[in-house]
């Protein structure tokens, strides 16, 4: 890594490569100062010229910055070139420096600069596409939205249920007789009765009272003798027996 001190010789030139990588190549001249002893004062020496090139974000920010004979510090990585001129140019053997920079501010020693922070997006290659604005409702005018009708709830009414004539008449005959009268509309499945009616049902068969027949029974054998066994009697020991 090489440090060199110069000014601008040239305008940066400033372009991208078949790549897509952007580079700035400018000629910088750097001029060795000297102490002369006899003058008592420093000297300009010898000028030697430069290549620099800087690629991607530091050529942007070169190519907007740097103008010819601004004094600069350039830090980078130094290259010697050698070759040799065509026959029709003379034929003459040429060297040259490059330098491939990593850093290049100018020169604060000789005057100022105002520093401006860049931020750049990630290259994608793409072109962004514009976003097209959302379409926003549109509101509705004062009159518009007094207009329409607006539902509302109606209040559901219950009806009572009112006894059907023929139910009055059972209720009647009921009271007076304490037994409903028979009726002689038979009931049917597509018969509809009222919530009031009480539906009949229906009697439940009742079980056969038949007399099962007789199970013929063993005769009864006699009871049989019952032996009494006659007690001993009591003998008294002064008495004798008599036989």
């Amino acid at each position: 890594m090489v440090t060199l001190v110069g000014n601008a010789a040239t305008a940066v030139e400033h372009r991208q490569t078949t790549a897509g990588v952007t580079v700035a190549r400018f000629r910088l001249a750097a001029t060795s100062r000297r102490w002369d002893k006899a003058q008592e004062r420093w000297t300009d020496g010898e000028t030697s010229f430069y290549t620099v090139r800087s690629w991607r974000g530091l050529a942007d920010n070169v190519a907007a910055s740097v103008a010819v004979g601004e004094p600069l510090v350039v830090q980078g990585r130094l290259r010697l070139r050698e070759g040799e001129q065509p026959a029709e140019r003379g034929g003459q053997r040429w060297f040259s420096a490059e330098v491939d920079a990593v850093a290049i501010g100018h020169d604060l020693s000789r005057g100022t600069a105002a520093f401006r922070r860049v931020t750049r997006a990630a290259r994608t290659g793409v072109d962004p596409v514009p976003s097209q604005p959302s379409a926003q409702p549109q509101p509705q005018s004062q009159s518009q939205s007094q207009s329409l009708p607006r539902p509302h709830a109606q209040p559901v009414q219950s009806s009572p249920m009112s006894p059907s004539p023929q139910r009055e008449a059972q209720e009647k005959a009921l009271a007076a007789t304490g037994t409903p009268p028979a009726t002689d509309t038979p009931m049917t499945a597509r018969t509809r009765t009222s919530a009031h009616t009480p539906i009949p049902t229906p009697p439940t068969p009742k079980a056969s009272t038949a007399p099962e027949p007789a199970t013929p029974h063993a005769p009864l054998e006699p009871p049989e003798p019952s032996i009494v066994a006659a007690s001993p009697r009591a003998i008294s020991p002064n008495k004798a027996l008599v036989p």
